[in-house]
């Protein structure tokens, strides 16, 4: 735009703390300057000592926006034209999350038409982690963001189910597509026997051959399940006619006999309609019916560990967070619930919800924690094939892990051809946080490398080792070391396991704190399962056992990784089992 520079004013209130000067042009804005070069305008880097100050500011349990501090590596993802799917890979600290809500704001300002009226999803990992980024796109001036886990976009169900973390594997194999599929074809029979319906002085026949060619045309003709209903109903009542000496009409066969129990249950037979919950609830209930589905795609052991006992009532099931991919794909093959009509009647039963609602752009973070199901189903929510995803293949600790980009992609639009960029300078991490973190990276995934941070902290980590019954109180002394040097935020990040265990001990030792899952990042010191705390950023962490998340995590050694890299100022790690080898301080 012709500017030759731009000048940062850093205040309090009235008072004028500092004054920079930020130079546009070539040789000015530092891209691929050593990172260490600290000189002048800092290591390549725009408003560096603005940037610095913004970085040691408290933390507050909410992420803030970046305005003031937006580096061009990070302005080119967030300006990057809109079509296609953009991957923005970035390792801990790279303000990747900030940088795709950034983005969206600019997408929604610059094409405010038509994107206002397509609508923009952000998609993240957990409610936690919604309710940690809830304020960004506001003060931003964009409010009209829809901001959701998957689970939200699936209708008419509770969710909360747990299951063994194989059985979430298989439920995010892309193979259940298939799977799914053809349980619905599966629901599409032809009778077993002719139906014959007693008419006045005679009878009605449906003959066997009849119902099998009236199935085989539905299947024709409609792309989607619930669609063809109609279409079967009026086959068969014209099947009925044609079978009388009489000449009587279908129509007036439908309203002589749509009440009749065994006209109503051979429906029912040829081509019941099914919510994707009423389907996968009779699925998963059946071992029969989970073989005739699965056997061509799954495994015996996989088939198995889909099956659960059949509830009494659909209402009283809940269904797990990898459920809402196959429910989601259910809803796509089935389509929406319509009910059997006549000329002139209401349907006699309820639409079941809407066409699945698309979207003009969608942001995803954390995608590389996606399952093939789960990504199948943000796919399915894009209007044109405009996403933007982020994420760090280090930090992958889903069941269905990838090896690099290309694993995530091949579920993703393919309209145009993806981009990926990377960011790769470490904002928030300590350098020397980072470095201990770097040792564990090296065994997870030795491949990628992690990003160069820009400064370093003034209290290095520390790892502290306790006897059995000291953990509690290493615990509490971590905490109140925090408070007295860099204050702010803190989190103690515990295995999932040793939640309930933790939070009793600490009550006891008079700690006032939070629980992540209720409570958010509300309180100065909230206690956060490690399932929970990828993503979040506090000023203080203490990381407990890291070892117990090594062995109960299913990506143990990423999980760990992405536990030592949350705090802006200070890392602690306290234990009682001994330490993953790649803790271990070769030096002592």
């Amino acid at each position: 735009m012709g500017l030759a520079r731009r000048r940062h004013f850093a205040m309090k209130g009235r008072q004028l703390l500092d004054i920079e000067d930020e130079l546009f042009g070539e040789g000015h804005l530092g891209i691929g300057t050593d990172i260490d070069d600290r000189n002048g305008d800092g290591p390549g880097l725009r408003g560096y000592s603005t940037l610095i100050a913004a970085l040691e500011q408290g933390r507050t349990g909410r992420l803030g926006d970046i305005v003031a501090t937006i580096q061009g590596e990070q302005d080119e993802i967030i300006r990057s034209p809109q079509p296609g799917v953009l991957v923005v890979q970035g390792g801990p600290g790279t303000g990747k999350t900030v940088v795709a809500l950034h983005r969206a704001a600019y997408l929604l300002y610059t094409y405010r038409f038509p994107l206002e009226d397509q609508g923009v999803l952000v998609v993240g990992p957990n409610r936690l982690f919604l309710r940690y980024i809830e304020r960004v796109l506001p003060s931003l001036g964009e409010a009209g963001v829809e901001e959701v886990v998957l689970s939200d976009l699936v209708p008419g169900v509770r969710f909360g189910a747990t299951e063994t973390a194989f059985a979430a594997k298989v439920k995010g194999d892309a193979r259940m597509a298939a799977v799914v599929e053809k349980a619905v074809a599966d629901r599409e029979r032809p009778l077993k026997d002719d139906l014959v319906v007693p008419f006045g002085l005679s009878h009605l026949r449906l003959r066997v051959a009849d119902s099998n060619r009236i199935v085989q045309a539905a299947r024709r003709r409609f792309r989607r399940h619930n669609a063809a209903r109609r279409f079967v109903e009026a086959e068969v009542f014209a099947a009925l006619a044609a079978s009388s000496r009489d000449g009587v009409s279908a129509e007036t066969v439908r309203d002589r006999t749509r009440g009749v129990e065994e006209v109503r249950a051979a429906l029912e037979r040829l081509w019941p309609v099914l919510t994707p919950a009423q389907l996968l609830h009779d699925l998963f209930g059946s071992r029969a019916l989970l073989r005739l589905a699965g056997s061509r795609w799954l495994t015996d052991t996989e088939v198995d560990a889909l099956y659960r006992p059949r509830a009494a009532d659909l209402d009283d099931v809940r269904w797990s967070e990898h459920d809402a991919g196959l429910l989601d794909e259910a809803r796509a093959v089935l389509g929406p619930r319509v009910g059997r009509t006549g000329k002139g009647r209401a349907s006699d039963l309820p639409e079941y919800g809407e066409e699945i609602r698309t979207y003009g752009h969608l942001v995803i973070d954390e995608v590389q924690d996606l399952t093939p199901m789960q990504l199948r189903m943000a796919a399915r929510r894009s209007l044109n094939g405009s996403m933007t995803v982020v994420g760090d293949i280090a930090q992958a600790t889903g069941p269905h892990a990838p090896r690099d980009w290309n694993d995530l992609l091949r579920h993703l639009p393919d309209r145009r051809p993806p981009r990926v960029t990377e960011l790769t300078v470490g904002y928030r991490i300590p350098a020397q946080t980072m470095a201990l973190a770097a040792r564990v990276l090296r065994v997870a995934a030795p491949a990628l490398a992690p990003p160069t941070s820009i400064r370093d902290g003034e209290i290095p980590p520390s790892i502290i080792r306790v006897d059995q019954g000291g953990l509690g109180p290493a615990i509490v002394a971590a905490v109140n070391r925090f408070n007295q040097t860099v204050g702010g935020s803190a989190a103690i990040v515990v295995p999932d396991s040793m939640m309930t265990e933790v939070a009793a001990t600490l009550a006891d030792l008079g700690l006032t704190f939070g629980i992540a899952p209720q409570d958010g990042l509300e309180a100065a010191v909230t206690l956060v399962p490690v399932g929970l705390v990828k993503g979040l950023e506090l000023d203080a962490v203490v990381v407990v056992e890291p070892a117990r998340i090594v062995a109960e995590e299913a990506q143990g050694m990423r999980a760990l990784y992405v536990a030592l890299t949350r705090a802006t100022k200070a890392l602690a790690v306290v234990h009682v089992e001994p330490l993953p080898e790649a803790l271990v301080d070769e030096r002592s």
